[in-house]
């Protein structure tokens, strides 16, 4: 079976978000340092541990939303915000600007998979995201088909 979505472009602000929210929570651990360093006034009591661990915190979020930004806005990020319909199939995604031109993705360049409530979201890598809002799939068969996929493929639980 192929499922063909609707043309779909990802909003340069929703992409910041939902990379930002992934990074966050795949370095969990950044917290726990930053949480450790403001225990360190319980050691030795000054209002200087605290503002360095949130400080550091802070700086970390703002360099990963940093990133995020500057490929929105660089050349080489264009094609994250292009217009695209999706060709999905068990063995690739065919993402397509027109109907001749086109770009195969593998299912084993996907490093993983979040089926929310009400969308899909493909991480290629930190940076690259592919989002599918249920909107673009015509039936509720190609999104429950497009769910087994990810499924198989051990993308998603």
């Amino acid at each position: 079976m192929k499922v063909t979505t609707r043309n779909y472009r990802l909003e340069k602000s929703d992409y910041i978000k939902m990379a930002l929210k992934a990074v966050l929570l795949q370095q969990w651990w950044a917290g726990l340092i930053a949480l450790a360093v403001c225990c360190g006034a319980f050691w030795i009591p000054s209002f200087w541990w605290i503002f360095s661990g949130v400080l550091a915190y802070g700086l970390f979020v703002l360099f990963w939303w940093i990133q995020f930004f500057g490929i929105t806005q660089l050349d080489q990020g264009k094609m994250l915000f292009e217009r695209f319909s999706y060709e999905i199939t068990s063995q690739q995604i065919l993402m397509k600007i027109s109907s001749r031109e086109g770009m195969p993705l593998k299912w084993d360049q996907i490093l993983r998979a979040k089926a929310g409530k009400d969308y899909f979201l493909l991480f290629v890598n930190k940076a690259q995201l592919i989002y599918w809002p249920y909107k673009i799939f015509t039936t509720d068969n190609e999104r429950k088909f497009v769910h087994s996929i990810l499924k198989n493929k051990g993308l998603v639980g």
